[in-house]
């Protein structure tokens, strides 16, 4: 039928439409991917629509048909026949494949229309290898700490896929969220937390196998703190001396896992002296009184001896005794109108008695004025006078109060005492030019306490202090200079000073820089901080250890020096920059310390000024933190001070210095002994022991040795070894001395040291050789190697080293205080003041020169630019080249400023 259907087909006539065009064949189904397992081969399949032929082309070759299995169907919507085929791909034929380039295999579908490629699949041999690339190991992690174990899985075809177990239960990330698993097939454990303590194993499997990797266990454990501290004890004697003590437990929390336990000693113990109690007891009787009208006499005694202290007892009877005086024979009546005869007779020897005392009191208190108007000079006519010698009255030899030439009160204990040269005062004119020097004699130096105050207006008197630092001078003044009619400023200002610890010079609106020599401590003074047309004496004093309350509490420590700058209350156009170093160690990865500025108030009592870290915009500073120094952004003159604290859970380090001295040279003693002083690595506390050692005739046997503090509540403990004991012998006893830990670190106590006395076995005996050992317990330390020559230290100790104090402050007023020019500051800021849109302003320079830790705070001003540059010369006062700044504004792009820094400044 179907060749009778043909054979008509070819006799239709051309007026029958022809038959549409086959399309070209669309494969259905490609061959996928495959991989052969073992020793099982795989099957690769392809179907295509509409399709006369298919035929599978492997490697370039066509398979042979033979190989081919192929099944026929029609399409029920389209009625177009659909044709499949499948091969088979064994081991053997990937393997004896020859060449780079895996095994592939790729449809070739016919149709009437022509022929379509299907995509390659390639076939490949699949395995799994044994052996991890990386195992996880096991960890001890402190709590809260991020974990990561590592995993590399063995080399496969496929790539493994890999799983974590903990515990043999498979880690879910989307279950728990602490948990992370990395594209590396990494585990973190974002926070340890107990619970994780647990064995975890990676797990890597493909279609062949699965392999398993070595259990990592994982420890989480917790290390111990001290509670807080319980209340003293009491005391444990009754009476006289005994301890008292307080306790703290590591529960807070408690050790776990194999946590450290707490460092420090769980208890503290402290003297206490109970007072005993005294018992009273009586003295001897009195005599007996007058017989009196009712035929009585009395005595009496009192509970004095010794009166009853302390809780003591009191004495036990009565205070009074009385008995008859006649033996029964006087007769106890009078007869009438005797006893207002006697009442009357008392009464008047009274009044005689009140009447001659008056009159000896008004004798002796002329008497007195006279020597008095004798002795003292009025101080109006003294100060009108300028104070000439000649006026002054010798006072008279019996007069107890006299002014003793020899032994002239304490000064320093009284705030604004006058002491040093003093200058007349001129009427009318403000610093005249002919002041009056007064006569230095020490019977001036008890004059009462003298207050200088200065006004602001031509029409008043006015008093200049001299500038000379080297004088006892105790009182500051601050001048303004102004014109007639001009609103009066008052500022008076009393402040100890000590020789090379204060400096003070006048300054205006220029500016200026005040510097204690040799103690890094100074102050910088913009221009523009004082109004045109002003000019005050500003002072930079650093405050003395014993006449100061300290600005430390609870576990503070102090970091710096006390310093006060002023006059306090002055209203300044712009910040100032206060200079103050530090002992605090900051080159630690982690933060260890808690740093805090603080400020005494008029009424003594210290407050915190800023936190580093939390400043917000009330904060009223800007703290730039260096290594050895701190620089104080502030706009309030006072008395500042760096306090500082550990931050958990490391323990901070103070960096210390160790210095070594012998004393003046016992050329014709046997006796010798060693200094080792314990202080801050500060330039301050290094000269204030150096100054000290001056006085006492001391040498430096070497350069001082560096020592990191640590705050463990471990001693500093000093011991001396290897003394040629045929020549020499050691008087101490002990093994070692130590140096409280609270006495270091709360710096309470300066300067700190311990001596070690020896004794030479006779005069010729001069070379000493020993080895001084310095370390705090179970911490750091230092050994000092000592070589020396008593006789040579005899013959230099004329040339010791220390210099003179220096007579003049290190104090530089005007545009030489500064390095940057004022012309090119102002381009600077013209430039960088105004914000920029791609953020290439004062924000940048702020970065580029590292001060930007609060942006805020210069943001608040109006010139930040000029308030960066401020503290930038600030922080180079001893470098402060241009290259530096020239190099910040280069990354900048800001070239026009460039230019005018080469042809103004010096690049």
């Amino acid at each position: 039928i179907d060749i009778l259907d043909y054979s008509e087909a070819e006799v239709l006539p051309d007026s029958f439409p022809s038959a549409p065009a086959e399309p070209l064949p669309e494969f259905l189904l490609e061959p996928e991917d495959a991989f052969i397992v073992k020793n099982r081969p795989v099957q690769l399949r392809c179907r295509a629509s509409p399709a006369t032929q298919i035929y599978f082309k492997c490697n370039g070759e066509w398979v042979n048909q033979n190989d081919h299995v192929t099944r026929e169907s029609l399409d029920q919507i389209t009625g177009l026949v659909v044709r499949e085929v499948d091969i088979s791909v064994s081991r053997t034929q990937v393997e004896e494949l020859f060449g780079l380039e895996d095994y592939w295999c790729q449809c070739v579908a016919w149709s009437s229309a022509g022929t379509t490629k299907s995509n390659r699949a390639y076939v490949r041999i699949a395995y799994l290898r044994k052996n991890f690339e990386q195992e996880p190991l096991g960890r001890e992690v402190r709590m809260e700490q991020e974990v990561l174990l590592q995993c590399r899985p063995p080399e496969g075809m496929p790539a493994a896929e890999v799983d974590w177990l903990k515990n043999e239960d498979v880690i879910d990330p989307s279950q728990d969220s602490n948990f992370l698993i990395t594209i590396d097939h990494d585990l973190i454990i974002k926070q340890a937390r107990l619970s994780d303590t647990a064995n975890y194993t990676c797990v890597a499997r493909n279609v062949v196998a699965k392999r398993r990797s070595s259990t990592a266990t994982l420890i989480v454990y917790v290390s111990g703190g001290w509670s807080s501290w319980t209340e003293w004890s009491e005391c444990n004697a009754r009476c006289g001396r005994g301890w008292q003590r307080r306790t703290r437990s590591c529960t807070n929390p408690a050790p776990l896992n194999g946590g450290a336990f707490c460092e420090g000693p769980p208890f503290q113990r402290v003297t206490c002296t109970t007072l005993c109690p005294v018992d009273g007891g009586w003295t001897e009787w009195a005599k007996w009184s007058a017989c009196g009208t009712e035929c009585t006499h009395w005595r009496s005694r009192e509970c004095q001896a010794p009166p009853p202290r302390n809780g003591g007892k009191h004495c036990s009877g009565s205070m009074m005794e009385s008995k008859n005086c006649t033996e029964g024979l006087c007769a106890r009546t009078l007869a009438p109108g005797m006893g207002v005869a006697v009442y009357a007779g008392l009464v008047g020897a009274l009044l005689l008695c009140v009447i001659l005392v008056l009159c000896v009191g008004v004798l002796a208190y002329r008497r007195r004025c006279r020597h008095l108007h004798g002795d003292i000079t009025d101080s109006s006519s003294a100060l009108t006078a300028a104070f000439h010698p000649g006026n002054y009255k010798p006072p008279r030899q019996d007069n107890p109060h006299h002014l003793h030439p020899s032994a002239p009160p304490d000064l320093t204990a009284t705030a604004g005492a006058f002491r040093g040269p003093l200058f007349s005062l001129q009427q009318g004119v403000i610093d005249s030019p002919h002041k009056i020097p007064m006569t230095t004699s020490p019977l001036l130096d008890p004059l009462p306490s003298l207050k200088i105050k200065v006004y602001n207006s031509s029409t008043l008197s006015s008093m200049e202090l001299p500038a000379d630092i080297c004088s006892d001078g105790e009182i500051l003044s601050l001048k303004s200079v102004g014109t007639v009619g001009r609103e009066r400023d008052y500022h008076s200002h009393t402040l100890s000073r000590e020789p090379g610890l204060s400096t003070s010079t006048t300054l205006g609106n220029q500016g200026g820089r005040l510097t204690i020599p040799n103690t890094g401590v100074s102050l910088l003074v913009p221009p523009g901080t004082i109004p045109q047309g002003k000019f005050y004496e500003m002072y930079l004093i650093i405050n003395k250890w014993d006449k100061t309350t300290l600005p430390s509490e609870g576990s503070q420590t102090v970091l710096s020096p006390v310093v006060s700058c002023g006059p306090s209350g002055m209203l300044l156009n712009r910040p100032v920059v206060l200079t103050l170093p530090h002992c605090a160690q900051l080159d630690t990865p982690t933060p260890d310390w808690t740093l805090t500025l603080k400020t005494q108030t008029h009424q003594g009592a210290w407050e915190e000024v800023l936190t580093v870290g939390e400043e917000t915009l009330s904060s009223p500073c800007y703290l730039q933190l260096e290594e050895e120094c701190s620089h104080v952004v502030m706009e309030q003159l006072g008395t500042y001070s760096l306090v500082g604290q550990s931050c958990p859970p490391q323990p901070a380090c103070k960096r210390l210095q160790l210095a070594l001295f012998a004393p003046r040279a016992p050329c014709l003693s046997l006796d010798y002994s060693l200094r080792i002083y314990c202080i801050h690595d500060t330039p301050h506390a290094l000269k204030e022991v150096l100054d000290l050692e001056r006085s006492l005739g001391g040498v430096l046997l070497e350069d001082p040795k560096p020592l990191l503090f640590k705050d463990s509540y471990h001693n500093l403990r000093l011991s001396i070894h290897d003394i040629p004991h045929s020549h020499w012998r050691s008087k101490l006893l002990a093994k070692y001395q130590e140096i409280p830990f609270y006495h270091i670190w709360s710096g309470s106590q300066r300067p700190l040291h311990c001596t070690f006395s020896l004794e030479r076995g006779s005069l010729v005996v001069s070379q000493l050789a020993c080895k001084i050992c310095v370390r705090q317990v179970e911490g750091e330390g230092q050994i000092f190697q000592l070589h020396t020559d008593i006789q040579e230290l005899c013959q230099e100790i004329q040339n010791f080293f220390f210099s003179p104090s220096l007579c003049l402050p290190s104090s530089q007023v005007g545009p030489y205080a500064f390095r940057l020019p004022d012309s090119i500051r102002q381009k600077i800021c013209a430039s960088l003041d105004a914000p920029s849109a791609r953020g290439c302003d004062w924000r940048l320079l702020a970065r580029s020169l590292g001060f930007d830790r609060y942006l805020n705070y210069f943001a608040t001003k109006p010139s930040p630019t000029g308030v960066l540059l401020d503290l930038w010369e600030a922080c180079h006062q001893a470098d402060a080249d241009l290259v530096s700044l020239a190099t910040a504004l280069e990354e900048m792009g800001k070239s026009e400023v460039l230019v005018v820094m080469t042809t103004d400044g010096d690049c």
